[in-house]
């Protein structure tokens, strides 16, 4: 084809699948609220309740055995070299023996993979399960970084609710009327993104027997692993592995609050030897091989980082959480238009319910974001963008000041707002 002035045109084109509202993902809702503030006259500082990354503050510092672990890998000058593209053996060693703590069974160090953060773990398992015509089910609300990636990888995703009057719970009559014989897994986040549930036992055990009758494995995002501060203990999917197949995903960014270190991990929890058998192993490494790897000297690092870290380090980390969930749960409650029914008892979110019949010139919780944002230089995340709409994502994990003042500031945006009676 030629243009006008006879030359030939330009042949090259972009990926369609590309061609996404990025409003509709966390991190473009980020940039754009970030955006219509960019020009405000306003001197207070920011208040981030969108915040994902407790690391930008300095009461969530992480542990100084971690970072002189990092530091005296770095020093060495041993690790300056490419490694495995499935990660150290040591590293993948130290994941093995950490999660086993927690399980019935032992891991070896085969049954681990090391990953660029849990984003890639997920980018990992999506891509290796689109198989042509698969659907898969997905939590809402949830983490968008799953429906993103299986949009670009061809895989069907089909949603289930997580049950607000029911803490939060899995919709399971919903899961097993969504699922077909095409059906390959089911998604669960524990504790919960951006709930803040913690699933008890019994609920998991059901999940899993569950996932048996339907023929699918289970996909656990544990991103916020221990992070819990409430009446339920945290319980590792994988627990269940005779039950089911389970993949386990996690890193060190949440609970070590390290998340630039980009260190992440896939684990098969197959004691019976089911996913081995059907290939998805050999399936995992061939993806593997397609990508970079974590950086050799934060391997190193980890297994002191997961099997040495200090008892006192997570006690302080878990009575920071505890304290922002208690503020935060306590303080919704001066807000009318904002309703919280249930403190949150792991992870660093909570979801809030907006009612819009008490407000004016608002017109749903994106709407109520921005404005929010430009008025108050407060972020927080519209509900629409993990799957619920009108509903709205708190992080608690910021420094205890900047909570009492982003709600305070939260409370007068809505008051200027309210309807007149």
């Amino acid at each position: 084809m030629e243009n006008n002035n006879g030359s030939k045109s330009w042949a090259f084109r972009g990926n369609e699948k590309l061609n996404i509202d990025t409003t509709d993902t966390i991190g473009g809702t980020l940039y754009w609220l970030r955006h219509t503030i960019s020009n405000n006259e306003d001197e207070r500082p920011l208040i981030p309740f969108s915040n994902g990354d407790p690391a930008i503050f300095p009461c969530f510092r992480t542990s100084l055995r971690a970072e002189t672990a990092v530091v005296r890998a770095l020093q060495s000058a041993e690790f300056n070299t490419y490694c495995p593209f499935f990660g150290t053996l040591p590293a993948r060693r130290a994941v093995a023996e950490y999660l086993s703590r927690d399980l019935p069974y032992k891991l070896s160090p085969d049954d681990a993979y090391m990953t660029l953060g849990c984003t890639q773990a997920i980018e990992v398992i999506v891509t290796v399960l689109a198989s042509p015509g698969a659907n898969i089910l997905l939590p809402k609300p949830g983490f968008p970084t799953f429906e993103a990636r299986c949009s670009f990888s061809n895989l069907e995703f089909r949603h289930f609710d997580l049950l607000p009057d029911k803490g939060w719970e899995m919709d399971l009559d919903a899961i097993e009327a969504l699922a077909d014989e095409d059906t390959v897994a089911i998604v669960i986040i524990n504790p919960g993104s951006p709930c803040g549930v913690v699933f008890t036992y019994d609920h998991l055990k059901k999940v899993a027997e569950l996932a048996k009758k339907l023929g699918i494995l289970v996909i656990s995002d544990e991103v916020y692993e221990h992070l819990t501060f409430g009446d339920n203990p945290f319980i590792r999917m994988a627990t269940f592995g005779s039950i089911v197949p389970v993949v386990t995903l996690g890193s060190l960014s949440k609970r070590w609050a390290v998340p630039a270190w980009r260190m992440g991990w896939l684990a098969i929890c197959d004691p019976t030897g089911a996913l081995r058998n059907s290939g998805i192993t050999e399936q995992i490494m061939a993806c593997l091989s397609l990508y970079s790897d974590p950086a050799t000297f934060i391997q190193a690092a980890l297994p002191e980082i997961l099997l040495d870290t200090e008892d006192e380090f997570f006690a302080n980390r878990l009575d920071l959480l505890r304290e922002g969930a208690n503020v935060l749960f306590e303080r919704m409650k001066e807000i009318p238009c904002i309703r919280c029914d249930r403190k949150p008892e792991g992870a660093i979110f909570a979801m809030a319910e907006l009612n819009l019949s008490q407000l004016e010139d608002i017109e749903d919780d994106v709407d109520f974001c921005f404005k929010l944002a430009k008025e108050e230089s407060v972020l927080m995340v519209p509900g629409v963008v993990v799957g619920v709409k009108n509903w709205l994502r708190f992080c608690f994990a910021i420094e205890p000041s900047a909570l009492e003042d982003g709600i305070t500031r939260l409370k007068a945006f809505c008051q200027r707002h309210a309807k007149r009676q």
